[in-house]
């Protein structure tokens, strides 16, 4: 692949290693990621499609084998050097849209860019651009639980976006979402990724939400077993493929 911002080479996690009680949950996983990829990562639950993207993206450390974001060697970082490297690099999206009830909108979107002592003048200008691109400029001034949903999420994505990060990592992000503001914000998502080059890696459970993306990896039992790329299907073709691979996965379970 050209342009490689994330590759991982044997990635091992073991919990609980050197003890009676070990688990394997990676097993020497190869992956790689191009820049402007929007990938999907599904699997059933337990198969550890969590514990990978938690592991490519710095928030746990693999047992063993290599992770490089941007060509840079993970691992090898301090914890002080882990996070700043995060904060340059990766924008984080979650299923709960971690947002601090005690501060504004403004506040909550701000917050990266307080952390790492940008001046005022210019985090005003990043989050009043951003809440503008997301439609809740007029929204900067509440407190999340006097906003919507589909409105939390889309200040979740400004937080994750303040800092140009050259990866977004999203975990279950339509997981507290109707059907309505799931579709929007896939929409969001593949206008950041096919107008701003933005890569995107995701996990979710749901096919309609995987037919967004540009590429399909389906973890089982800590092994990437397959692998699907859009290419030139329609979105409705890819999402027939992709449920057809769930399918196969379940009723194989069902019939052990």
């Amino acid at each position: 692949m050209d342009n490689v911002v994330l590759e991982t080479k044997k990635l091992k996690k073991i919990y609980n290693f050197g003890t009676e009680n070990a688990f394997e949950a990676l097993h020497d996983i190869d992956f790689q990621v191009s820049k402007g990829e929007f990938i999907a990562i599904m699997g059933p639950s337990g198969s550890g499609k969590s514990t990978f993207i938690n592991n490519i993206s710095t928030i746990d450390m693999p047992t063993s084998g290599t992770v490089k974001i941007n060509g840079q060697s993970v691992r090898k970082m301090s914890s002080n050097q882990i996070g700043h490297f995060r904060y340059e690099n990766l924008g984080f999206i979650f299923q709960d849209f971690n947002l601090l009830d005690t501060h504004t909108m403004y506040e909550n979107i701000a917050m990266p860019l307080s952390l790492a002592h940008v001046n005022r003048d210019e985090i005003k200008k990043r989050v009043d651009a951003l809440a503008e691109r997301m439609q809740i400029k007029q929204l900067l001034n509440k407190f999340p639980n006097e906003c919507s949903g589909g409105q939390r999420q889309r200040a979740a994505i400004c937080r994750a976006l303040v800092n140009n990060p050259s990866i977004i990592v999203a975990d279950e992000p339509t997981g507290n979402l109707d059907s309505v503001n799931s579709a929007e914000l896939m929409k969001i998502f593949q206008k950041l990724n096919s107008e701003s080059g933005v890569t995107i890696i995701m996990v979710t459970h749901d096919p309609l939400i995987t037919s967004y993306s540009s590429r399909l990896i389906y973890i089982r039992d800590g092994n990437i077993e397959q692998t699907l790329e859009r290419g030139d299907m329609t979105q409705d073709e890819y999402f027939r493929k992709i449920v057809d691979i769930n399918s196969t996965e379940s009723r194989e379970i069902l019939q052990k």
